[in-house]
């Protein structure tokens, strides 16, 4: 039974996709940009230039990639990083592309080395090297290729090669979406789902979606089930809000785990600098987890900051708690690059 309920979420969010960049919302600038870039290779009916998506979870690269693969009429074949650790699982799977083929590999970040570089050839050359023999005796055939277009989708790009980055033809930065785009994406969701839902409900999950479509899907999904069990089946704004704090997502869209991390970072180390992995271990969560889904929206509400020190709270982060911050606490002190390295531990 509960296999049978993620299979059908699983459905639901498939469905709920956009199939052409006609119909995806947001990311206007990413969206025209991959369109020139489409029309361009129809016109001269070859196979696009290498893309690469980068941007936190949830903003669609996946969505993209299949996209790409519509608009060129082409077949898609989706691969991750973390499923590639030998040079061999790859050639494999590019030794079975078919000519024009899209090759979506997500979390490219996570690929081996020694993937990363038969890669580099295949991405330029079509081709890529077969070791025959072993030790002194091997000898390298070259395979030649079908030329295909590799989507490559990370949430790191800092941990990308340079060599392997440059071998993209275009480079896309995914950035979170507006309140008002989000609110389209629900309408749009909820049309597609058939639900009735209100204005102000629409409103109302989008400002509490953390500028991600993926969480205003799963939302819209969730008050859609209080409102079928509890309400009357029109989605209205008391529906949204009681849905919402069942679920723990509070008015600005901060979750059970961005709360805890905030709470944890004021009540237990005094507003920080705390490493993270310390900070991981307080609220009893890994520390890759609070890096790849908290800390990118505190930081960027202004709650948390990352220092050479470790993590603080800002005062922002203070007063959202209902504190009052220590004097000299700044509101929003100068924040490192998510592909910094700050001390792990404080």
């Amino acid at each position: 039974m509960i296999e049978e309920l993620r299979e059908e979420e699983r459905f639901q969010e498939q469905a709920l996709r956009p199939k052409t960049l006609k119909e995806f919302v947001g990311q206007t600038r990413v969206a025209n940009q991959i369109d020139l870039l489409l029309s361009a290779s129809r016109n001269r009916q070859s196979p696009a230039d290498h893309i690469l998506l980068s941007g936190p979870p949830g903003l669609g690269k996946t969505t993209l990639a299949m996209i790409v693969a519509t608009e060129m009429n082409a077949p898609i074949r989706i691969t991750s990083g973390p499923a590639i650790q030998h040079a061999g699982d790859l050639a494999s799977i590019l030794s079975s592309l078919v000519e024009g083929e899209i090759l979506f590999l997500d979390e490219i970040h996570r690929m081996s080395r020694p993937a990363e570089e038969l890669l580099y050839l295949a991405m330029e050359d079509f081709r890529v090297d077969v070791i025959v023999g072993k030790g002194a005796g091997a000898t390298a055939i070259p395979l030649e290729l079908p030329h295909f277009t590799l989507v490559g989708a990370t949430t790191r790009a800092g941990l990308l090669p340079s060599p392997l980055r440059d071998r993209f033809g275009f480079t896309a930065q995914l950035d979170y979406y507006s309140d008002s785009d989000l609110s389209h994406i629900v309408e749009r969701s909820a049309s597609l789902l058939d639900v009735e839902i209100h204005q102000s409900a629409i409103a109302e999950i989008g400002s509490r979606s953390r500028g991600t479509p993926r969480v205003a899907n799963r939302l819209l999904r969730r008050v859609r089930d209080y409102s079928q069990v509890h309400g009357s089946g029109v989605i209205t704004l008391d529906d949204t809000r009681a849905a919402l704090e069942i679920y723990e997502v509070d008015r600005l869209g901060l979750d059970r785990l961005d709360q805890s991390v905030l709470d944890a970072l004021i009540h237990r180390f005094n507003g920080g600098p705390v490493g993270i992995s310390t900070l991981a271990m307080a609220i009893g969560e890994e520390a890759e987890t609070l890096e790849s889904l908290a800390e990118p929206f505190l930081v960027r509400m202004g709650f948390l900051a990352r220092t050479p020190r470790g993590r603080i709270a800002t005062s922002l982060g203070w007063a959202h708690l209902g504190l009052t911050a220590p004097a000299g606490t700044e509101s929003a002190p100068p924040t490192l690059s998510l592909f910094d390295t700050p001390a792990n531990d404080a």
